[in-house]
């Protein structure tokens, strides 16, 4: 409570120096004329209220609270006492319903924009002028005229003119007398001998009328035409007859006496409309800054205690691991003494699960899985009878191509040519070749990642010819390039491809066990809990980088795995503890085929089959590894001393080493098939027929008929290239649209997690990602803050136009900083995310959690950027009507940055941030004079922001403010009533844009 003791004194010493005041809520003793007065004022509002609704209905909402706010003289009629006193016939002089209609429908007719409302009446006319049409003057009504009344024509009323009262203003071109409106300052003009005007206002007397005066106020109109009666800056006018001075001395007191409402925490300078409120913008970011630091501190926290749980149960599941491990060698110790004498080879069975759970079990397995899954992890032990599985039986998944030719869509594309290669089961199989070959291709083709080609033959899959996207789910790809998460931990991207991609029905532990496997078998323990890195922030070695790469595919326990040179990059040890790795996984039954460049020897011999590939794609070698130097020393090639074989083949298929007996290069893929008794293509007959000349072989013969020239190509003209490029660029489209919604039948007979929980997961990692990028949200923070300090402190609210040069500014510096910030999103990840959805996982869970996410930034930047712009620019609109409109235009614009982040590049998604915001708040400030101009700001979502940031500032002017409402909102077109449309738009903007955002992301693949 505040000690006002101390101003007592003061107070005492000043009273003779103060003038005679009528407080604001002190009501004087109204005699019964003021009374009846004061209910013809009310009748007056009801009389008009349709009027108003039908004419000013865009800047009035509510009729009845905005009369009271501009006429309510209830305990304030002190000035018609004091007029009844100087003027007998003040009720003649009081103007009736016809005549204010008339004046306000002046004002409509010419939308505010003059000084002068009042048009020519049969008062006031070019015939007819009397000195009551001057202004400040007003007449008397005849007696022959009934006022009482309710009349719609002007009545007569030229008799006694005399000065208006003081507390009334009396319109030039009317002789009748309006009360001025709440927060006004009507007193009596007087003359200025020097300028010949009557201050305050600004109306000269007429010339040559020596007895006649000044009067009172003369008009009531916006405050750009005429601002004379409103009350004056800083100071206070409890009555329309009254002011006082604001002087910060004064100003005290009438806090004191409840004069004014100065806020706490705050201070009210002279000659100043507004509050200095820099105190409550500090105390709120303050009070926010607390509230970001503690959720962030908590939420590192927890998950370092979740990390902490999480490690004593794998450290109990390593437990339980090592027990069944132990248990297995004493088993095969136990087989090996009872089945001594006998030939086989066994498989050691390195998991600790089965493999073959899918959604295909009978139902007395399912429920006693479910009994199992009751009781707690699954017994590991039952396991060990896999391991008198045969490596290399049958059973699996083998996948045959027989005849294959892919051929580019493009104009001097590569062909492959591929002919009965077969990728057997259980087996790791290599693919080399030179540069240009078609490795990449070939292995891209398999994987059915191949579009835009021409593709004939076939591909049987387990002795089938089915599509390989119907076993999408159990195909595993690493690509090339490390496309892994940086921000996460090697554990935590290892686990979240486990559990969005192994089967919704496995148990929990033994999902825990497959990545604890994984990590344990890529020797990926010691940097399990480390960063990835990315370029900016270093994390793990570039190996380890590698096998996390390769582990995120072996976690979802694949059937098929395909590799594109993983061992690039990576030294000798790291690339032979890898292969082991993957040797393990082929014990398993999993079909491993991988592109290689330059292994040594010793990592070549750990493969099963070699694919040699020459330039084109044709085949010049498929086998086993242990053959290979005998075939190609068959045909007259042998590896010289000193020299690594694959290194020697690679370099006879390039072109670089010419090899002996008269072989070349170009003839060895068809060596290969004739070797293989594959049929020669025709543009490859003369191949043949060198091959034949070179040897005494009569099964050649039949070849040498052949004629050449075959291979001879004719110019196309540029028409026809120009219609072949056409054709060309509409198949690439059509299969990228067919693969993207056409549907394939699911044959790999795993149910994986569905959306809702896969949207789970994603919430979960983006959260943590989003947490350890804190700097970035505190420098977007920053920002915002900056920005509400310079822009608030610029741009002062101004009342005649509500505030908006400073709205308008604040619409493209948090349209601009919000999308900048929201191309993160998904700019950033856009390599992961096609990986990702590439192997079945769902776009929309990915999308919504983004947006999710998201959305704590669309709640918290708002509040960010009006702790300062709000309490510098100190506008009269609330603190919370501010911020719902700038939680909307935040969610409208980063719904378009995720579509501008998803669409472009990161480089132009950039300009395209800052030309957004700026063109289309440059267009909504344009004159609508056309449809088309019109059509045009209504599609612009800054159009919709301005208006409910003036809508919500210009409700807040009532009383004496009034007109300048109408006037202000009737220039831009704005209606009062449309505030919550506004929001409602740029809602539905925001969500337009994402789902705008989603089907690009749907469509947008890696070209």
């Amino acid at each position: 409570m505040r000690n006002y003791a101390s101003w007592l004194p003061l107070l005492f010493l000043l009273i003779p120096f103060l003038s005679p005041i009528q407080c604001a809520d002190n009501t004087f003793a109204p005699s019964f004329y003021s009374e009846e007065i004061y209910k013809e004022l009310e009748n007056l509002a009801s009389l008009l209220s349709k009027d108003i609704k039908s004419g000013l209905g865009f800047c009035i909402k509510d009729v009845n609270k905005d009369w009271e706010e501009a006429f309510d003289f209830k305990g304030k009629l002190d000035f018609v006492d004091s007029c009844v006193k100087k003027k007998g016939d003040f009720r003649d002089r009081i103007c009736t319903v016809a005549e204010v209609r008339y004046y306000f429908h002046g004002f409509l007719e010419q939308g505010g924009s003059s000084a002068n409302y009042v048009k020519p009446n049969k008062n006031c006319n070019l015939t007819s002028w009397v000195s009551g049409c001057e202004p400040g003057w007003s007449c008397s009504a005849g007696k022959n005229v009934d006022l009482k009344k309710d009349i719609k024509d002007i009545p007569f009323r030229t008799d006694n003119c005399q000065p208006c009262c003081e507390g009334f203003f009396c319109p030039q071109g009317l002789t009748c007398m309006i009360p001025c409106p709440l927060g006004s300052y009507c007193p009596l003009a007087k003359l200025n001998n020097e300028t010949g005007m009557c201050d305050p206002y600004s109306y000269q007397i007429p010339q040559g009328e020596t007895n006649h005066t000044c009067g009172s106020a003369d008009i009531w109109s916006g405050v750009v035409n005429n601002s004379d009666i409103f009350c004056s800056p800083g100071s206070y006018c409890p009555t329309t007859t009254h002011i006082i001075a604001g002087w910060v001395l004064l100003t005290k007191i009438l806090i004191l006496f409840n004069f004014a409402e100065c806020s706490r925490l705050s201070t009210c300078n002279p000659n100043t409309s507004s509050q200095n409120m820099h105190a409550y913008g500090a105390l709120l970011i303050v009070a926010l800054s607390t509230l970001l630091i503690f959720i962030y501190n908590c939420s590192d926290q927890v998950l370092v205690t979740r990390e902490r749980r999480k490690a004593k149960s794998r450290e109990a599941a390593a437990r339980q691991v090592r027990e069944t491990v132990q248990a297995r060698e004493r088993w095969k110790v136990a087989k090996d003494v009872a089945k001594k004498g006998k030939v086989g080879l066994h498989e050691q069975l390195s998991r600790t699960f089965s493999r073959k759970k899918s959604v295909g079990q009978t139902k007395r397995e399912s429920s006693a899985t479910s009994k199992e899954q009751n009781k707690g992890p699954s017994n590991l032990t039952k396991m060990l009878d896999s391991l008198e599985n045969d490596p290399h039986g049958n059973e699996g998944f083998n996948l045959q191509i027989g005849d294959k030719n892919i051929k580019k869509q493009m104009p001097k594309g590569k062909q492959l040519h591929t002919q009965s290669q077969i990728l057997r089961y259980a087996y790791v199989s290599a693919v080399m070749g030179p540069s240009g070959a078609g490795k990449t291709t070939f292995l891209s083709a398999l994987a059915g990642k191949a579009r835009g080609c021409t593709m004939t033959g076939s591909i049987l899959i387990n002795g089938k010819s089915e599509s390989i996207h119907c076993y999408q789910k159990i195909i595993g790809f690493v690509p090339q390039d490390d496309i892994v998460h940086g921000n996460l931990t090697v554990e935590e991207n290892l686990r979240f491809s486990a559990r969005c991609r192994l089967s919704a029905d496995m148990p929990k532990p033994d999902k825990v066990l497959i990545v604890e496997r994984v990590i344990e078998s890529l020797g990926l323990q010691a940097v399990r809990d480390s960063l990835v890195g990315t370029v900016e922030k270093r994390g793990i070695s570039g190996g380890q980088r590698k096998r996390v790469n390769v582990g995120m595919e072996m976690v979802m326990e694949p059937s098929l795995l395909i590799l594109d040179e993983p061992t690039t990059g990576l030294d000798s040890a790291s690339s032979t503890l890898l292969l082991k790795a993957l040797r393990r996984e082929a014990l398993e039954g999993v079909n491993i085929c991988m592109v290689l460049h330059q292994p040594s020897y010793t990592l070549f011999r750990m493969f099963d089959d070699i694919v040699f590939l020459a330039k084109g794609g044709l085949t010049a070698y498929h086998g086993p590894v242990k053959k290979v130097e005998e075939y190609f020393a068959s045909i007259g090639i042998t590896v010289p001393d000193r020299v690594n074989p694959p290194d020697h083949f690679i370099d006879i298929l390039e072109g670089l080493v010419k090899p002996s007996g008269g072989v070349t290069h170009q003839q060895l893929p068809v060596r290969w098939m004739l070797h293989n008794s594959y049929p020669v293509p025709p543009d490859m007959l003369h191949f043949a027929d060198q091959i034949a000349a070179s040897s005494s072989s009569s099964s050649s013969s039949n070849i040498h008929d052949a004629t050449k020239g075959t291979d001879e190509v004719v110019d196309q003209s540029f028409a026809g290239e120009f219609w072949e490029d056409m054709k060309s660029n509409v198949q690439i489209h059509r299969d990228h649209i067919e693969a993207t919604f056409l549907k394939t039948k699911d044959l790999s007979n795993r149910r994986t997690p569905g959306v809702a929980r896969q949207y789970r997961y994603y919430v979960g990692r983006v959260c943590k990602q989003t947490l350890r990028e804190g700097k970035s949200q505190a420098v977007d923070y920053l920002l915002l803050l900056v920005a509400g300090a310079i822009l608030g402190t610029l741009t002062k609210v101004n009342d005649e136009t509500f505030g908006s040069l400073g709205y308008t500014y604040t619409v493209i510096a948090v349209s601009l900083l919000c999308k900048i910030a929201a191309l993160r999103s998904f700019s950033l990840d856009k390599l992961q995310y096609w990986r990702e959805s590439a192997s079945g996982i769902s776009n929309l869970a990915h999308f919504l959690s983004k947006d999710t996410i998201d959305l704590f930034n669309t709640i918290i930047k708002p509040v960010v950027y009006l702790s300062m712009f709000y309490f510098f620019s100190n506008p009269r609109s609330s603190f919370a009507s501010n911020y719902a409109v700038l939680v909307c235009l935040v969610y409208c614009v980063s719904g378009m940055a995720y579509a501008i982040a998803i669409y472009f590049e990161p480089a132009p998604a950039q300009l395209w941030s800052v030309l957004l915001p700026v063109v289309m708040t440059l267009i909504a400030n344009q004159t609508q004079d056309t449809l088309f101009m019109k059509i045009l700001v209504k599609l612009c979502y800054p159009n919709w922001a301005l208006e409910a940031f003036i809508i919500a500032n210009a409700e807040r002017y009532t009383g004496v403010w009034l007109i300048t409402r109408c006037s202000s909102l009737m220039k831009n077109g704005y209606n009062v009533s449309d505030w919550p449309l506004c929001l409602v738009v740029l809602i539905f903007y925001g969500i337009i844009a994402r789902v705008v955002a989603f089907f690009c992301l749907v469509i947008t693949r890696k070209k």
